[in-house]
């Protein structure tokens, strides 16, 4: 399945973004250990995942959702965060 990374700016002052956070988890497999940023696990496309959180922003957040494919590097994540990307993604 393909994995695919997950980047926003929530741009409404006080709202409560918790529902876009359960929806992103809902995938089932995915990993958050930048603020606005995650990596999820999913057979569906990447217009299906964007379609399916924007139901939960506003129409001034922006959203970014891309395929993840070829090479990945990373540094200064946990020893979690780190198993989880070399074992997902590597």
């Amino acid at each position: 399945m393909p994995a695919y990374i997950i980047g926003y700016d929530l741009n409404s002052p006080g709202k409560d973004y918790e529902d876009l956070s359960e929806a992103i988890k809902g995938y089932g497999t995915w990993w958050h250990h930048l603020d606005s940023t995650w990596i999820i696990v999913t057979d569906q496309t990447h217009v299906e995942v964007r379609n399916h959180l924007w139901r939960f922003m506003d129409e001034n957040d922006e959203l970014l959702v891309a395929q993840l494919a070829g090479n990945v590097a990373w540094r200064g994540f946990s020893d979690e965060g780190a198993r989880w990307l070399a074992g997902t993604l590597a």
